[in-house]
């Protein structure tokens, strides 16, 4: 089977919009005491197709959301939607997190637990189904979301890579 084609977006000629899923506090121990830092997981995206995700680590949160917005903005895939939906249902997997992605009916919304949510609003998705199995770590949900996105293809994009006409797609 063909291997889907991941488009990369250059970040300096759209207007994107962050969300922070989660920030994570690490303590270091020390002669002194307890060293914090932090650990930021940042999904941008234009809200037309275009979204990526991105960690940034810093001792200070602000200084950790800008290095995750910087890293997200190097992370930028485009994602076909189609009606405000996803075009076709697809799993995705990292580690220990899974997610199921299905399109769904206009007016639904978007039925999806917060790590995936975010993805999912900042890539511009209205309407899905989406369910997390497994891992509920933010890193692992944002990255088997991802999996997922980036396994979805658009009929023009099968016609392309058959070389056969759109009508000839759907009647198999």
């Amino acid at each position: 089977m063909a291997q889907a084609t991941v488009k990369t977006v250059k970040a300096s000629e759209i207007d994107l919009k962050e969300k922070v899923v989660a920030i994570n506090r690490v303590a270091k121990v020390v002669k002194g005491g307890r060293r914090f830092s932090f650990a930021a997981i940042v999904v941008v995206g234009d809200g037309q197709g275009v979204v990526g995700y991105g960690l940034g680590k810093a001792n200070e949160v602000t200084d950790a959301i800008v290095k995750g917005i910087e890293d997200a903005k190097k992370n930028l895939i485009r994602v076909p939607i189609i009606n405000g939906t996803v075009p076709h249902t697809a799993e995705g997997k990292y580690s220990g997190g899974f997610v199921l992605v299905k399109p769904a009916a206009a007016g639904t919304g978007v039925i999806a637990g917060g790590a995936m949510r975010a993805v999912f609003e900042s890539a511009g998705v209205h309407n899905v189904l989406a369910k997390s199995k497994g891992s509920s770590n933010p890193h692992n949900v944002v990255k088997a979301t991802f999996d997922a996105l980036t396994n979805m293809r658009d009929a023009h994009t099968v016609a392309m890579q058959r070389g056969v006409p759109m009508s000839k797609v759907f009647n198999g």
